[in-house]
């Protein structure tokens, strides 16, 4: 009979009950052993794009809060960049790729159609006994695939997974439309995954709303759209969205996701130690942690540093706040994302 945990006494206390109870009476947890992340060194501030478009950093800051983002060489794929995060993490990890049993590149823009990004980056590593495959799940790709990867874990299909975030969007981004060419950057951000007997995946949920598609797509280079001159005279390669209905969808549903994975443990946000969203747009993120009743010393950003890179921000940014001590051993930690399709999702993880 499954143990009730109940939402009583301190905030430590629900927490502490909750891990020792459990979910679920499971035998494996999946726990995050190790981090890692790559950013090129190329920065295109918003002083750059003044010059570029008709912006300006005072009107991109307020609206975004963003300063500046990385962008790749053009001589580095998406795989290029995993493949730094991954050895990062490693090292971090203490093994080496050969131990791998899986690799999970979660990308929407892979080196190409097929094969798989997670093959280059298998042959990258010499990681030869890894299963490979991607994941495209935009902006919620890193929280999908570490999902993904907790189901195989947790059966004891595989004991170690690799598990990526890597994008390249400064190679689909038209640079003279102002709307979208001043949110995207570049960059990577990797985890290796593996049971833990403490802390670990606790819970998580995800969603997709295929009805709202329209509003953040990449039209050209699919069977709808095949590439042809037509296609790239018409900029269908290059990111396309409406910018104003996102921002209400993403906050009401980052706030329910968030939610929804809380709710299974029977904990509230109050609970939260350290909470980790998507780093899409400071209005929204604002937004969201006002509605969760979080305060700023429990929310990481790393926007302004880096812009929106999809399914390598929230992986980029875990890294970052593990690494700069903001999340320490004992934390309550939620991952919360939302992006095209639309998706979305939520971890909740006892570091």
């Amino acid at each position: 009979m499954k143990k009730k945990v109940r939402n009583k006494g301190n905030k430590k206390t629900r927490v502490k009950s909750v891990i020792k109870a459990g979910p679920a009476t499971t035998r494996r947890r999946a726990g995050i052993i190790g981090l890692g992340s790559y950013l090129p060194k190329k920065i295109l501030t918003n002083r750059h794009l003044e010059k570029m478009v008709d912006t300006s950093d005072e009107w991109i800051t307020t609206r975004t809060g963003i300063k500046q983002r990385r962008i790749a060489l053009k001589s580095q794929a998406t795989s290029d960049m995993a493949v730094r995060a991954s050895k990062s993490a490693l090292r971090d990890a203490g093994i080496k790729a050969a131990d791998l049993d899986l690799i999970i590149v979660a990308t929407i823009t892979p080196d190409m159609q097929f094969p798989s990004t997670a093959c280059f980056v298998q042959k990258a590593l010499n990681a030869e006994n890894a299963v490979c495959f991607d994941i495209g799940a935009a902006c919620a790709g890193f929280v999908y695939a570490i999902v993904i990867a907790e189901q195989f874990i947790i059966t004891g299909k595989y004991k170690k997974v690799l598990v990526i975030g890597s994008e390249k969007l400064s190679s689909v981004t038209d640079w003279t439309d102002r709307n979208t060419c001043v949110l995207f950057g570049d960059g990577a951000g990797a985890c290796v995954m593996a049971p833990v007997r403490s802390g670990g995946i606790l819970s998580s949920y995800i969603g997709s709303n295929g009805k709202n598609s329209d509003l953040l797509f990449l039209p050209g280079g699919g069977s709808r759209n095949p590439a042809s001159h037509k296609t790239v005279d018409s900029k269908l390669h290059c990111i396309k969205m409406q910018g104003n209905e996102l921002f209400k969808m993403a906050v009401r549903i980052m706030v329910y996701a968030a939610d929804k994975s809380l709710k299974k443990l029977g904990l509230t946000c109050k609970d939260i130690d350290m909470f980790i969203p998507h780093q899409a747009n400071i209005r929204i993120l604002f937004a969201v942690a006002k509605k969760m009743g979080l305060s700023r010393k429990n929310l990481y950003l790393n926007i302004a540093k880096y812009g929106n890179m999809s399914s390598a921000s929230t992986a980029i940014a875990l890294c970052e706040a593990v690494k700069s001590k903001h999340i320490k051993k004992g934390d309550l930690v939620v991952l919360d994302a939302f992006g095209a399709g639309l998706t979305w999702g939520a971890v909740v993880i006892k570091w």
